[in-house]
């Protein structure tokens, strides 16, 4: 069983449909693929590659712009579809790390290995932070389709309110090696971004 991929090949292909869907301009299978890819580069530094893998699946499998709960029901579905795939504690830290998107800070591992792994798993999820300026601005733009509900001048204050909490970190990466590659692009791109918030609002 300790062979067995846990997310196997109908396991993907469920969660790739819930990627799919219409409503989904950033978070779906390009982003995904992007982390799966990051996660293939990084893989020697992984103490628990399966279980990276897993949390990376299903993190966003439950996104509705709307709603504050999409991290916690999404832990729950990995919980629900691994059950009797994996042990309990694997399940735990699974579910930990998926939960940790939620606010980008490391969940509270006891064991050096689990927080490395969380570490790197929540750098990979940021690192179009620190993508070159049109990949990252085209990540912008399809965001914000994903809030279109929301006006314009709520938007620019609250996506403002973010990205100014990024740039207030000591850090935006928490391994060495995302903070090596991708924080001076990252906080390159997250002030300029925070400069287009700001004008052209008359």
């Amino acid at each position: 069983m300790e062979n067995e991929p846990l997310i196997d090949d109908a396991l993907k292909t469920e969660l790739s449909a819930l990627y799919a869907a219409g409503d989904r301009h950033y978070h779906g299978l390009a982003h995904i693929e992007a982390m799966l890819a990051l996660a293939s580069d990084y893989r020697g530094e992984l103490g628990d590659p399966g279980a990276v893998e897993a949390a990376i699946w299903f993190h966003d499998a439950i996104y509705d712009s709307r709603a504050k709960d999409n991290e916690a029901r999404s832990a729950d579905l990995a919980e629900e579809k691994l059950e009797g795939r994996v042990d309990a504690e694997r399940l735990k830290r699974i579910g930990a790390m998926i939960l940790a998107t939620a606010a980008h800070q490391l969940p509270p591992f006891d064991d050096a290995a689990a927080a490395r792994d969380a570490s790197l798993f929540l750098d990979m999820d940021l690192s179009i932070l620190g993508a070159a300026p049109d990949a990252f601005d085209a990540y912008e733009r399809a965001v914000r389709r994903e809030y279109d509900w929301v006006e314009e001048p709520m938007w620019r204050a609250g996506r403002g309110a973010v990205l100014k909490t990024f740039l207030a970190r000591p850090h935006l990466f928490h391994t060495p090696e995302f903070r090596q590659r991708f924080e001076p692009q990252a906080r390159l791109n997250i002030a300029r971004s925070l400069e287009a918030l700001t004008v052209d609002r008359g």
